[in-house]
């Protein structure tokens, strides 16, 4: 079995067709201990992936389908009390798994949606008067669908913030789609045997953190941050917060390491900073005639020298 994160790559391409950037963006959370968001409309495949990644790793997965009548005991889970025992006992819930899969995580109310914010953010959950450890490793991966709009609720500004990048989906070429048709229309998606080991995965994020980043394109990346605040660009109502800034970096030691690499380059920041700031960054109703979030981001981008 290999060493490298790239053999989960090889893996999950065998059964995802293109979207290339979702399977680059699903590695870099797992090698980074962050969460990630996919934005797409419904058939581009972003639940196969997530459940590829997932059974490409030695690891638990479990998916929660997000509606508007779950609890937040459907997550985290809840103390029943046992009459034979006369004691409370937990019953845990689906978070306490090694994959999490949100399905359209914005069809729940924001109570539900706050379920997740303890779980996201320090790996662990409340249960009563208990408190659980979540297993490492611990990744939400969760989607959202843009066109149905009818019955979901907007994401919390801090929950967004908690995800360490979203990932926008766009249908696919006619090659690529091609391609789908032929190796879908008639039989179902493999499945994909374990290729890696939870030992492994851990081992891997140890070596992403220990990618060298200069000095010099620290001040890039904290220049990339702070150009969002102080911009006054008319699409943008607020900034990014330092989250962004080590979000980013952290980010592009993954993508170096992801690339064979112990030391990041200004292509790696640059590939990843939008990824990391469209959803830190607040757009207003003009957004859209700049053309769109990334665009807008993009330019802001191109202002700041490459070291």
């Amino acid at each position: 079995m290999s060493t490298g994160p790239g053999i989960v790559r090889n893996a999950i391409e065998r059964t995802i067709v293109g979207q290339k950037g979702v399977i680059e963006g699903l590695l870099l959370a797992l090698l980074c201990g962050g969460h990630v968001l996919l934005e797409g409309p419904p058939g581009l495949a972003k639940t196969l992936a997530c459940r590829s990644l997932a059974d490409a790793l030695h690891g638990e997965f479990k998916r929660i389908q997000f509606t508007p009548d779950l609890l937040p005991s459907d997550i985290i889970g809840t103390r029943i009390f046992d009459q034979r025992e006369t004691a409370f006992s937990t019953v845990r819930g689906p978070i306490f798994a090694n994959v999490v899969l949100a399905d359209e995580i914005n069809r729940a109310p924001a109570k539900v949606q706050s379920a997740l914010l303890e779980a996201m953010q320090e790996n662990q959950v409340t249960i009563g008067p208990e408190t659980h450890r979540l297993p490492d490793p611990f990744i939400v991966m969760a989607t959202m669908n843009p066109l149905d709009s009818e019955g979901t609720y907007a994401l919390p500004i801090a929950q967004m913030d908690r995800f360490l990048l979203k990932i926008d989906l766009d249908y696919p070429s006619r090659t690529d789609e091609f391609a789908i048709l032929e190796r879908f229309a008639i039989n179902r998606a493999p499945v994909i045997g374990p290729v890696a080991t939870l030992e492994a995965v851990r081992a891997w994020r140890a070596a992403a953190h220990a990618v060298h980043v200069d000095d010099a394109l620290k001040r890039y990346i904290v220049e990339l941050v702070v150009v969002t605040r102080e911009a006054r660009h008319a699409s943008i109502d607020y900034g990014a917060s330092p989250r962004a800034t080590l979000a980013i970096a952290n980010l592009a030691r993954a993508k170096a390491l992801l690339d064979g690499r112990d030391y990041t380059v200004p292509d790696d920041v640059r590939a990843v900073a939008v990824a990391a700031l469209r959803h830190r960054v607040g757009f207003n109703f003009r957004v859209g005639a700049d053309g769109g979030p990334s665009r807008v981001l993009e330019e802001l981008i191109a202002r700041i020298p490459v070291p």
